[in-house]
């Protein structure tokens, strides 16, 4: 295990205002191509987006994206769109169905306990989307990974527990569900964690049994702690939802990222 805490009064790689025109500009590098692709699960109608650059021939590393708990906003898209200009295959998965996305926290939370309620059917339905992912000509299939934001850092630790075909998942500020005592020994995944410090949403004691879990099913994982930082450090637009504890950190964003690019080039390197 390995628990890196960074504190603030360190420069960032890349600017504030950098990061920010990248995920606010509109998709206009002439590279990245996407699609919408319709899937189900359950009979549930499923709309997720492809992306890739079309500039690189042949097969490359593919990454899934789960959105937050807002569902499959603009936010996940932008994620997964700098995922293909980095040289990934990327799919930004939908988990909530029939194009829902919503601003008000309270819907959120619904649409979250109903895939949440089950861990089997929770992690199925992120498994209806990777399969897009892996059926896509550009992906190497030898090298595949997710990552998630809030309900979708919780996602993929989820995905991990359940045996899912990935090398590596990166959770940034997500929900920390523990390892069930039935994942001991099997987790496969690498996993790495990226949460905020300051995260009122993840109470210091479930930060402490979420490790402990993790120790005790053998798993290969790391987790990164930001000081002072809160919930939604990635997302420009935190704060608009009207929520103290989320709030944007630039340096913490742009930490993270790099810190995700860095553990893409180990686990797909074995």
């Amino acid at each position: 295990m390995r628990w890196l805490t960074h504190r603030p009064g360190y420069l960032a790689f890349a600017s504030a205002s950098a990061l920010a025109l990248t995920l606010t500009a509109p998709s206009a590098i002439a590279e990245v191509q996407s699609k919408a692709i319709s899937y189900e699960d359950e009979g549930v109608p499923l709309t997720g987006y492809l992306y890739w650059d079309d500039a690189i021939d042949g097969a490359r590393p593919g990454v899934l994206v789960i959105h937050e708990w807002w569902g499959l906003n603009d936010y996940a898209k932008q994620r997964a769109q700098m995922l293909a200009e980095l040289g990934y295959v990327a799919f930004a998965a939908d988990m909530y169905g029939n194009d829902q996305v919503t601003d008000d926290p309270s819907q959120a939370q619904q649409w979250m306990q109903e895939v949440t309620v089950d861990p089997e059917l929770w992690r199925l339905r992120a498994g209806a989307g990777l399969d897009q992912l892996k059926a896509s000509a550009y992906l190497d299939p030898e090298r595949i990974a997710a990552i998630g934001y809030c309900f979708g850092g919780g996602t993929v630790l989820q995905m991990a527990y359940g045996g899912a075909d990935l090398d590596g998942v990166v959770s940034f500020h997500g929900s920390l569900p523990a390892a069930p005592e039935e994942s001991h020994g099997k987790i496969e995944p690498e996993i790495l964690v990226l949460h905020g410090q300051a995260d009122s949403f993840v109470a210091p004691e479930v930060v402490t049994h979420f490790q402990e879990k993790l120790e005790a099913a053998g798993a290969n994982w790391e987790m990164d702690l930001y000081g002072g930082v809160r919930h939604g450090f990635t997302n420009p637009d935190a704060a608009k939802y009207g929520i103290e504890n989320l709030r944007y950190d630039a340096q913490a964003d742009a930490r993270s990222w790099q810190r995700m690019q860095t553990f893409f080039d180990e686990v797909f390197s074995d």
